[in-house]
Formats: structure tokens, C-alpha cells, sequence
């Protein structure tokens, strides 16, 4: 009799072929989930409440921590919803939800426009931090153009690109866990002990109604670029090892349970206290509105410096991977360090001219908030649920997943025309690379 050879399933396939063995613990997927969600947006909340008010603005909060996170759940149960299978990427779950065709067009470019959206968001937040931070920390210092500090904000990724995978960027996730966790604390507590300013008003601000609705539009990006950790979750999945004992999905949930909670803990206080100090006079960034004590806003600046390295470096992985995949199926490129030094810091320059070019730091939230992270976070997840699923007509889990939908549809046409729009104004006025 002669023996069949074992049938080699997607994930064994996968993990010989293109990464190192899956051995991520449950608490990897806390800190690196919390590094993808939890960046530079939670600091432009109390902005977004200046436009929405207190009803509105606290209403999008809660249900945008619902939402996504039943979108996270929704993800997380379909890595293996197939026996024998795993999903490690958007676009693998997109083509066995919509087709091998039509799911690549339409997951991937959203799942591009998150990635690297985020990485020149990114970008701009890095240069200004370390602008200010040394700003603050040495007033006799000559000033610099802010072009040159997200240079070098940009120069520290032509390094830690190289670093080959998930796990390997274990460490610097970690850190930008904890940075986003201690800057975000610092920031509502020194806007608490601060109090409020003089003459602090919550009416809505005085300008144009059109201008007005555009802000608001605007606003809406600016909530749904705060929970955008879905674009890498089945990436961050893939790490974790999966038996029939025990899925992969049950660490995972585990694991986004503990970010979600951080994640409350972090994005509401910010929210409700920095928008009550400040008002409608709130700053884009709340660290910017606040100058005392000097020291702990250099602090917060230097922890969001270090957190968006590690944020980049999250969002940057995937993308590093497709890049590679291309140039090695399409142009014959030999796998190794050549490979990723061209590919990874073709990739980085990019990134580093599109944040020097347009540093709108809340404009860009918005836009890419609604052009990307809507979809990826607020309804694909939903739409593919329902088409795997099929859970039955008119049920309670029926109607969540519609409700996620529609929401999420109006979020991102709303907050994309916002958000391009105030991009344009903006840069009417603005004097480039200066």
C-alpha cells in the first residue's frame, strides 16, 4: 500500500512557508492590539467633542466601543471558521467571504488605506512630539523647522524596519503599550488638575453653517480613527498557536477583552475631562492646550514619541509583507536582506514625504478615519458575518450587524467628505515644508 502524504493545511502552509512558529501568548495580542488602537487619536477626542457637544459626543463614544468591539469579536471567530484553516490576513478572510476576486478589491484597499493612513498619521505625530518635548525641556535651544523633526522621527523606521516579523517587534509593541497607557492618564489628570479655563464655554463654535457641518463630519472620522485596531487583528491572531483543544480564538478574545478595557479607561476620561477644561477652545491635540506643569507635558510628548515607533511599527508589518510577496512573485526578487532593505525603506520614505507634505494632524484622523478605518472596523467585519454565518432573518444578532452596517456607512461617507475638505481649506493657508 502506498502511502498519501499528510495533507498540509493553510496555517502549517503558511507558518513553514512565510514566518516563524506561532508561540504569541494571550497577553502579545493585549499590548499589540492596544499599540494598533489606542495612538495619537485618543489625544484629538476632546477636539472631536468641541464640534459634536456632550450628548452627541458621548453617545458616538459608547457606541463606537460596542460596535467595534463586537466587530473584534466577529473577527476573532472567523480566523478558524473554516476546519483545517486559518485566516492570518483581512484579505484571506475577505476572499473566502466575497470570492478570491472580488474579496481582494474589496478588503485590500481598505485594509491599505488603514495601514498606511496610520503610519503617516503617525509620522506627523512623532515629528511634533519630539518638537515639543525638546521644545519644553530646552527653552534655550535653537528652534528647528518641524519638516526636520519628523525626519528623524522618520529615520528611527529605516532601522527598525528591518526587523523581520510580529514577534520580533515584541518588545517595542510592549513599550508603546505602556506609553499610551501613561500619556493618556497624564493627559486628563493634568487637565483635571488644571481645571477649567476662564470662561470656558460648551456652545458650538461660531462659524459658518457649512464649515460647521463639515467639522462635524469631520468629528466622526476623528471617533473612528480612535478604535482602529482591526485592520491587524487577524495578522496578530496569526501569532498565536491553535489547537482543537484549545482555538486560537480564545486567547485572542481574551487578549482584546484586556485592550478594550484599557482602551475605556484611556479614551473616555480624555474625552469627557480634557473637553470640560477646555471647551470649544480645545486644541487638536489636548497636550497642546495645556503648558503647566512644563515637565509632565515634555513627559507625555516624549511617551507619545515612543508609543506611535511602536504603532508604526504594527501597522507597518503587513504591509511590509504584501510588499515583499509582490516584488518576489512579480519581479523575481530573491527572499533575504536585500529584499527588505529596498522594500521596507521604499515603504518608509513614502510615508515620511506624505506626513512632511500634509502635517494636518486632526484633518488627517478624520479623513482616514472615515475612508478606511470605517469599513475595516465598523461594518466589513459585519457584511462578512453575515454572508458566513448566515445568522437567521430579523434575529437579535441579524439586527446588530445591519445596525453596524448602516452606521458605519454614514461614518465614512460623512467623515471622508469632512475631513478631505478640511484638508483643502487647510492647506490653503499653509506655508509647506516649513
Amino acid at each position: 500500500m502506498v502511502s498519501t502524504p499528510p495533507k498540509i493545511t493553510q496555517s502549517e502552509q503558511k507558518g513553514v512557508e512565510y514566518g516563524p512558529a506561532r508561540r504569541a501568548k494571550w497577553w502579545y495580542s493585549t499590548f499589540h492590539t492596544v499599540t494598533a488602537m489606542i495612538g495619537a487619536g485618543v489625544l484629538s477626542l476632546p477636539y472631536a467633542m468641541a464640534y459634536l457637544g456632550w450628548g452627541p459626543g458621548i453617545l458616538m463614544l459608547l457606541l463606537s466601543w460596542c460596535l467595534t468591539l463586537n466587530t473584534m469579536w466577529q473577527m476573532i471567530q472567523l480566523h478558524e471558521c473554516v476546519p483545517g484553516t486559518r485566516f492570518d490576513r483581512y484579505i484571506d478572510l475577505g476572499r473566502h467571504a466575497f470570492g478570491p476576486k472580488l474579496g481582494a478589491w474589496i478588503v485590500l484597499p481598505q485594509q491599505l488605506i488603514v495601514q498606511v493612513g496610520c503610519d503617516v498619521v503617525y509620522m506627523v505625530v512623532g515629528g511634533k512630539c519630539l518638537k515639543s518635548f525638546v521644545e519644553i525641556a530646552c527653552t534655550d535651544c535653537a528652534q528647528i523647522k518641524q519638516s526636520y523633526w519628523i525626519m528623524i522621527f522618520g529615520g528611527i523606521h529605516f532601522f527598525l524596519s528591518q526587523l523581520p516579523n510580529f514577534n520580533s517587534v515584541a518588545g517595542v509593541s510592549l513599550a508603546a503599550a505602556v506609553m499610551s497607557l501613561s500619556y493618556s492618564t497624564i493627559a486628563w489628570v493634568a487637565c483635571l488638575s488644571r481645571g477649567r479655563i476662564d470662561n470656558v464655554s460648551y456652545s458650538y463654535k461660531q462659524i459658518s453653517k457649512t464649515d460647521m457641518l463639515f467639522r462635524v463630519f469631520n468629528a466622526l472620522g476623528q471617533i473612528s480613527f480612535a478604535f482602529a485596531g482591526h485592520a491587524v487583528t487577524l495578522e496578530i491572531q496569526a501569532t498565536i498557536p491553535s489547537t482543537p483543544e484549545k482555538p486560537s480564538k480564545i486567547p485572542m478574545w481574551k487578549g482584546a477583552i484586556c485592550a478594550y478595557f484599557i482602551n475605556a479607561i484611556c479614551y473616555f476620561p480624555v474625552a469627557i475631562i480634557g473637553y470640560w477644561a477646555f471647551g470649544q477652545d480645545v486644541d487638536d491635540n489636548v497636550l497642546m492646550s495645556l503648558k503647566r506643569p512644563s515637565w509632565l507635558i515634555a513627559s507625555a510628548n516624549l511617551m507619545v514619541f515612543i508609543h506611535v515607533i511602536g504603532s508604526y511599527q504594527v501597522y507597518a508589518m503587513p504591509v511590509f509583507d504584501l510588499i515583499e510577496r509582490m516584488m518576489m512573485q512579480r519581479l523575481n526578487f530573491p527572499p533575504g536582506v536585500a529584499l527588505r532593505l529596498v522594500a521596507r525603506s521604499a515603504y518608509v520614505a513614502f510615508t515620511l514625504i506624505f506626513g512632511i507634505t500634509f502635517p494636518f494632524f486632526g484633518d488627517l484622523l478624520g479623513f482616514f478615519g472615515g475612508f478606511g478605518f470605517a469599513p475595516t472596523a465598523y461594518f466589513l467585519p459585519s457584511i462578512m458575518w453575515l454572508i458566513i454565518k448566515k445568522p437567521k432573518r430579523f434575529s437579535t444578532n441579524w439586527f446588530i450587524n445591519w445596525g453596524s452596517i448602516y452606521i458605519g456607512v454614514c461614518i465614512m461617507v460623512a467623515s471622508t467628505v469632512g475631513g478631505l475638505r478640511n484638508i483643502i481649506a487647510d492647506s490653503s493657508t499653509y506655508s509647506f515644508y516649513t
